[in-house]
């Protein structure tokens, strides 16, 4: 039997994980996103966009209650760009654009859906889109859904 696609390929991380995270208010949450990090960190199969990032810095300065300091938010997206997170070119945009008009997506969503694909991700997490919706060779998967499941387990049960 071959392993399956999802276990050697890149995954790409939506904002949403990153603020749990971050944020405390939801503890089950912050433990589950901390597993998904350090899981595809250690594989050095972790992938993100600066649409991410910028996206983190807002929400950790400007929606959360108690907001982070800038310093403290500045700091946590510093440390992220060790992924070497993808730029949005015009390619990129093209590509969202396509997806918004195909799929009914949100211009943002859009984006990150076309730089999950950009950077040749497997699968994209993210509470913010169907788990398990299929867009080209990018599978949606919600990294709060099956708490009990290891990230490992739950990659390598995707059908490529």
């Amino acid at each position: 039997m071959t392993a399956p696609v999802f276990v050697d390929t890149p995954v790409f991380f939506d904002t949403n994980v990153f603020v749990y995270r971050e944020d405390g208010s939801e503890p089950a949450k912050q433990s589950r996103a901390d597993d998904w990090i350090v899981h595809l960190a250690r594989r050095r199969a972790a992938r993100i966009s600066f649409q991410v990032l910028q996206e983190l810095y807002a929400t950790l300065t400007r929606k959360l209650k108690p907001a982070f300091d800038t310093g403290e938010a500045q700091e946590i997206v510093r440390d992220l760009t060790v992924w070497q997170p993808a730029a949005i070119d015009l390619a990129m945009l093209e590509r969202g654009w396509i997806l918004q008009d195909r799929y009914s997506l949100s211009w943002w969503d859009a984006l990150i859906v076309a730089a999950a694909q950009s950077c040749g991700c497997s699968a994209l997490l993210t509470e913010d889109l169907q788990h398990g919706q299929i867009f080209g060779r990018v599978r949606v998967i919600d990294p709060f859904a099956s708490p009990a499941q290891t990230p490992e387990a739950i990659l390598a049960t995707l059908e490529p």
